[in-house]
């Protein structure tokens, strides 16, 4: 479904992603970890359009995607939830989520998709007319998922879902994004709370200073006795 191929991303004179390989296949949840400034965030932008190629190849059931603007990727069904939710705070609840459906024509069908987040997201349901940035943390995480939903992408990317949230509400984001997966949209999920994403995703890919380090099954990496030491130990 998504493959990049020898990526490279520069800020500046940084080298921020280094020849990155990744692949995704339709209905898997990937994770991507690492430390933080190690280029999981920089690769969701370069996804998603938001960080233009130095060098490499990004394609989406095999359409090369890296020289599109970012609103064409979402036309095409790619969706990121940007690290720290980046909601419209002087917008409703319901407003948010008309936005997300922006590049959408099938006014018929957009309504169902309302249906769908609150079924998903019920308190969503509850604050439709409040101001997006009189929200909780929580709250806004869910709005800003049910806001990339209302694009009806094939592929999602969130980027540091659980950041700031407290563990109860955590533990709900990611029985979502199980829920998400489970109804046919395929996850790339950036996580800096390793364990929970490990044992959320299909398959792991390690990022440390731009390079992907380590790649394989998620569940057999949570018993890796390296992972461990650097990812899920203290």
């Amino acid at each position: 479904m998504l493959e990049l191929s020898n990526v490279n991303v520069y800020y500046g004179g940084i080298h921020a992603l280094k020849n990155i390989s990744i692949k995704i296949e339709e209905g898997e949840v990937v994770t991507l970890i690492g430390a933080n400034g190690a280029g999981k965030s920089t690769t969701l932008k370069a996804i998603s359009g938001m960080e233009k190629l130095k060098s490499g190849e990004i394609k989406f059931n095999g359409e090369k995607i890296n020289s599109l603007n970012a609103t064409s990727i979402v036309k095409l069904g790619i969706s990121h939830v940007p690290e720290g939710r980046r909601v419209f705070s002087k917008m409703s609840v319901m407003e948010n989520l008309e936005m997300g459906a922006y590049t959408r024509n099938d006014k018929g069908e957009i309504n169902n998709d309302f249906e769908k987040v609150f079924s998903l997201f019920p308190r969503l349901l509850e604050r439709k007319e409040q101001m997006a940035g009189t929200l909780s943390g929580g709250e806004q995480q869910m709005l800003a998922i049910g806001r990339a939903l209302m694009s009806k992408p094939k592929l999602i990317l969130l980027d540091e879902p659980s950041m700031g949230l407290a563990p109860i509400i955590v533990k709900e984001i990611f029985s979502i994004i199980r829920n998400i997966n489970e109804t046919g949209t395929t996850v790339l999920l950036v996580e800096q709370n390793a364990n929970m994403a490990l044992n959320a995703a299909d398959r792991a890919y390690i990022i440390r200073n731009g390079e992907i380090e380590m790649e394989g099954n998620a569940k057999k990496m949570v018993a890796d006795e390296r992972v461990r030491k650097a990812y899920l130990e203290g």
